[in-house]
Parts: C-alpha cells; sequence; structure tokens
C-alpha cells in the first residue's frame, strides 16, 4: 500500500492496469482504435496538443491514474509530454486539467480510457467534496460501495479520501491511500444471534482486536434508545460509538411526535439517544448517523444543532456525473481545432 500525500503523484503500480489489453483498444471507442491504425499504416505523425477539460466545476480526480494509462498504454510514451493539475485541486468549468504533448499515431487510441477515469474519479470526488463542506468539520464516512461494481471501489475510495472522507467501508477503498476499510456491525450479525444485539457487540468485542472500535448498530428493534443503552452498560468505556440507521419508512418508539418528517433517522431521535446516553454517564460516546443522507439533509441537521458526531453517506455519492472532453487544438505548433474550440492554455498544469 501506498501512503497518499497532497502534491505528490501515485505510482504506476498503484493502479494495477490491464495494460496489455488498454494497448490494444480493448477499452476504447472503435474509431480511436481505427484512427491510430491508418495513422500508423499511412506513416502520418503529427505532433498534437491535445486538451483536456472539465464540462463542470468540482473537484479533478483521476489526473495521476490518467497519465499513468498514457505512459504504459501510448506507443513511444517516453516522447509525451503529459502536463496536469493534482487531484484534488477545484476545477472550474470547461478549465483545462490536462494536456498530452506528441505524436498523436501513438496515443489516439486512450482517449476514452483516460476520459472515462477522469469522469468517475471526479464524479465521487466532487459529490464527497459538497457532503464534507455542508457538515462543516463532521466526520463523513464513504459507505456506497454495495451500490456499485466492485472493480470500481479502490478507485471510488481514493476519490473520497481526496476530497476529506475520514473512512471507507472496504480495504479496497482504502488501498491506493494505505490504510483500511472500518465499520460497524451489520443487521445480519445481529440476527446470527437470536437478534441480540448486545450479545453480538460483545463477541465482536472479544474477538476483534484492540485498535478495531467498537461501534454498534442500534435499530435492529427499532428502539434505538433502549439498544444504545444496553449496549453502552455492556461495554462501557470500550464502546466508541453507536449508529443510527432506521429504515425511512419507520418511527423508532422513542419519536413521540409521529409524523412524516420524523421517520428514519430524524434530529428528534438523535437527541433522544445523545440524552439518554448523557444521563447515564455515558457522554463519551459518539453518535454516527446514516440513512439516506445528503448534503441537504445534513446542512438541515447542522442548522437544528443535532448532535451528531459523523455521518454515513451511501448512494448518494454515485448520483454526480461529471464530463470531460478531450480535443487536438495544435498540430505541428499550430493551431487546428473544430470550431468553438481553441488552445486555452493553464498556468496550473505541472509536468508528468
Amino acid at each position: 500500500m501506498v501512503k497518499w500525500e497532497r502534491g505528490r503523484r501515485l505510482p504506476p503500480e498503484v493502479f494495477a492496469l490491464p495494460v496489455e489489453k488498454i494497448r490494444r483498444g480493448w477499452y476504447s471507442d472503435k474509431y480511436f482504435v481505427r484512427t491510430k491504425e491508418i495513422l500508423a499504416r499511412d506513416n502520418h505523425h503529427p505532433r498534437v496538443l491535445m486538451q483536456v477539460f472539465s464540462r463542470k466545476a468540482g473537484v479533478v480526480c483521476g489526473i495521476d491514474e490518467a497519465a499513468v494509462i498514457l505512459r504504459l498504454g501510448a506507443n513511444h510514451s517516453e516522447q509525451l509530454k503529459i502536463m496536469g493539475l493534482f487531484d484534488g485541486d477545484p476545477v472550474s468549468i470547461n478549465e483545462t486539467v490536462m494536456t498530452i504533448e506528441g505524436d498523436y499515431a501513438s496515443f489516439a487510441h486512450l482517449e476514452t480510457v483516460y476520459l472515462g477515469v477522469l469522469a468517475r474519479r471526479t464524479a465521487v470526488a466532487t459529490a464527497v467534496k459538497r457532503v464534507v463542506d455542508a457538515a462543516a468539520g463532521k466526520m463523513v464516512l464513504f459507505f456506497p460501495a454495495r451500490f456499485d461494481h466492485y472493480s470500481l471501489q479502490t478507485g471510488d475510495g481514493y476519490a473520497a479520501f481526496i476530497s476529506g472522507a475520514l473512512g471507507v467501508s472496504t480495504d479496497a477503498n482504502a488501498a491506493w491511500w494505505g490504510l483500511e476499510g472500518i465499520g460497524t456491525i451489520p443487521h445480519g450479525l445481529i440476527a446470527a444471534y437470536g437478534g441480540d444485539t448486545v450479545k453480538a457487540c460483545l463477541v465482536f468485542d472479544k474477538y476483534m482486536p484492540k485498535d478495531v472500535k467498537r461501534i454498534a448498530l442500534v435499530d435492529f428493534e427499532n428502539d434505538s434508545v433502549k439498544t444504545s443503552l444496553e449496549v453502552a452498560r455492556a461495554l462501557k468505556e470500550r464502546l466508541w460509538g453507536v449508529r443510527l440507521d432506521t429504515a425511512g419508512d419507520l418511527h423508532d418508539v422513542s419519536i413521540e411526535n409521529k409524523i412524516e418528517d420524523n421517520k428514519g433517522v430524524c434530529p428528534e431521535l438523535v437527541w433522544n439517544v445523545r440524552r439518554a446516553l448523557d444521563r447515564e454517564g455515558f457522554d463519551f460516546v459518539k453518535i454516527i448517523i446514516s440513512g439516506g443522507f445528503n448534503e441537504e439533509k445534513i446542512k438541515e441537521f447542522l442548522i437544528e444543532r443535532v448532535p451528531f458526531d459523523a455521518v454515513g453517506v451511501g448512494s448518494y455519492l454515485f448520483q454526480n456525473r461529471m464530463d470531460f472532453t478531450a480535443d487536438v487544438v495544435m498540430v505541428n505548433g499550430q493551431p487546428c481545432a473544430k470550431v468553438g474550440r481553441k488552445y486555452n492554455p493553464n498556468p496550473r498544469l505541472g509536468r508528468i
């Protein structure tokens, strides 16, 4: 594993790319593969400057990975001059995020691949940054791994990390920046012990290493106050936190005002749990909220001064879209671009 540091590039081996398939155009739009073939067979080698820009403002991510795709997937890649922003940099609409200069015949077939990487990574990074900003210092946990294909987890987790998420749910999510996944206990473990949350937590406490945080999921019986107190009494100081995850179509037992807005994890539920824990001297136990949270809902909780310590966000973080476009804007040192596009130099780019 590699420890990520802002301002440093990730090394090529981190990405474990399927280099041979990338080189032969397996993942590329067919017209790019055929373009490369035509240029090679015609022995035509124009030196171009390819310019990549974002169609939306956000947090760019995937620059290092895109550069490695070019370095390992192009012919004579040592002759390419690649410039780019750093992963985690803010980017404005239409801002140039990367340029590639060299023989177009050597890298024409890679456009689909590096643009796709930038689109996915930047979409996740931007969504996470919005949530982190909305949380205003509260811990944000990146928990959407179950909502997309497993092969995307490493890059998604890295994108979340560079945007300020302080925890991810799988080891794959954490692989590129040198840590591991975190988490509570699942409903499945509680069910395996007959629906006894305390028993499940005690077994977890018995077998898990001491440095693993003891976080109890307390909504199994839909009585989060009662379950939180039972677990706190059993684990005492070993209990790091409780996680509230009441289903969005249910009122927790402790909710008095059973209006529609008070279903799921609502402000009243969090206050009920916080006050109950504090009354019995468990003020050190943290509260994690999860289940349908997005930036707007987090902001509402903060406005109401709801006493939570961390928020787990799931599928919402995969709903954002970020598109990138690449254009040839210079050929053999002369301007050459389709109408409506032109060379847009960016002094923020650094040599990769």
